[in-house]
């Protein structure tokens, strides 16, 4: 201010001088007389210019310190202005343009927070690297992510649990992708270092293996190139999906078998009866074999019948006491369970996995009295465990083995495993196979306490 001030002030000043010049040159005064004259004007002049200057000296400043907070990022502070000159357009359009960044920033503020809730609520795991491939951005899944990847083998499902909540509310920010991959599955590292777009599998300790799918792109920010890497986990919906083919499959079978039972059905009732006139034993034994057939059929049918329409789960507070009980009305197993466990689940589905499973451990050619189940819990999960001595199961068992239709025993329909996998979808849970060290078969049921 101090600059425009002295402008003002020399140019008062010549003004003046140039204003009084002609005077000296035609008036009598003395030169003493003339040289006071000429100072007390430039005086006068120079004390009016001060004067006249004050507000606009103030306005000026206010303006400066309205543009610098303007600087700071800063847009709740307004002028006052009093005068009718240029000076009150001056402040007005101040005001209003505060008053327009104030709204933009709320707005751009409402928007990142919202953004922020998004990225971290998002099921996906969201990484943003720049050019020296270090992490500017990432969120909540990809913490949980890098960290789960690092308990591949981990058989024991709490201690993912309780080591992914500590490193959960950490953030990557600052690492560079190289130590984020340092210890990782090679399948993990190939993908992301080579941006491989697609699916992939990972194991996933307890979880069993997952597929996943990765998406990137690259953009500038701040002039520097960025890439930002989206992981999703495919591995519920590439099940959701096979199990919807299979229903329409186990449908159009259904309708056909009950299409041509149902004739064979009446016919084979009048056919009974012209045998049983006839008095031929033969015959009799020819149509009572055809009716076990058809009881046998119709079974069938009716089995796959429930697996294609398996309602939805009525979640209630379950009975384990209840449920125990009544299962060891059908079979023999010993029960661990060194706490109360309490969790909401559709009691009849857990009943009929919990059946299934249990015959399975009973049919796997180990020791009856080594059948166990195991119920336990972690502070977000509900673990059940069926184990046995039986033989395991190879590899090429184990892939296939929730696969509708597949089974190893002679009469085996393969819907057992298929119906669990069936209902522990239904409650967003994960169920995983897997062969005990020693010898035996461990199947899991993973359960969320939140399930809704």
């Amino acid at each position: 201010m101090r600059l425009i001030k002295n402008k003002l002030l020399v140019a008062a000043l010549c003004a003046t001088a140039i204003g009084i010049a002609p005077m000296l040159y035609v008036s009598d005064l003395s030169v003493v007389q003339k040289a006071l004259l000429v100072i007390s004007s430039l005086c006068l002049s120079a004390i009016a210019v001060k004067v006249c200057t004050v507000q606009i000296t103030k306005q000026l400043e206010a303006l400066k310190i309205g543009l610098l907070n303007f600087k700071d990022g800063e847009f709740s502070s307004t002028l006052a202005c009093k005068t009718d000159d240029e000076f009150e357009t001056l402040c007005q359009l101040y005001n209003d343009t505060a008053e327009t960044l104030r709204r933009e920033k709320q707005w751009l503020y409402q928007r990142e927070l919202m953004l922020d809730k998004v990225l971290h609520s998002s099921p996906d795991v969201l990484l943003l690297v720049n050019d020296q491939m270090h992490v500017v951005l990432s969120n909540r899944q990809a913490c949980e992510f890098f960290f789960s990847t690092n308990n591949i083998g981990n058989s024991d499902p709490e201690e993912s649990v309780v080591g992914a909540s500590k490193l959960g509310t950490r953030s990557l920010e600052g690492y560079t992708l190289g130590t984020l991959l340092k210890n990782k599955p090679d399948t993990l590292k190939d993908v992301l270092l080579e941006n491989r777009e697609g699916l992939f599998t990972l194991p996933q300790g307890a979880s069993g293996i997952q597929t996943w799918h990765m998406a990137t792109g690259t953009f500038l920010l701040n002039n520097q190139t960025h890439r930002l890497y989206i992981l999703k986990q495919m591995t519920r919906e590439l099940n959701r999906q096979e199990v919807s083919v299979w229903k329409k499959v186990i449908r159009v079978i259904s309708h056909e078998l009950n299409n041509s039972l149902g004739p064979i059905s009446s016919l084979l009732h009048s056919g009974q009866i012209v045998g049983q006139q006839n008095g031929d034993a033969r015959l009799v034994r020819v149509f009572h074999t055809i009716e076990e057939r058809i009881a046998h059929l119709n079974q069938f049918v009716q089995g796959y019948g429930r697996f294609a329409k398996l309602p939805p789960p009525v979640l209630v507070t379950i009975d384990w006491d209840k449920i125990t009980a009544q299962l060891s009305n059908q079979c023999d197993f010993k029960l661990t369970m060194s706490e109360s466990v309490e969790v909401k689940a559709d009691a009849v589905q857990v009943e009929q996995l919990l059946i299934n499973l249990l015959k399975n451990a009973h049919e796997s050619g180990g020791n009856p009295q080594d059948v166990e189940l195991v119920i336990k819990q972690t502070a977000s999960q509900v673990i059940i465990e069926v184990l046995d001595r039986g033989k395991g199961m190879t590899d090429s068992v184990m892939t296939n083995a929730l696969v509708p239709f597949y089974s190893t025993k002679a009469n085996g329909s393969g819907l057992g495993l298929a119906l669990c996998r069936e209902i522990t979808d239904a409650h967003n849970g994960h169920l995983v196979i897997q062969n005990r060290k020693d010898k035996g078969l461990c199947v899991r049921f993973i359960i969320d306490k939140t399930t809704k």
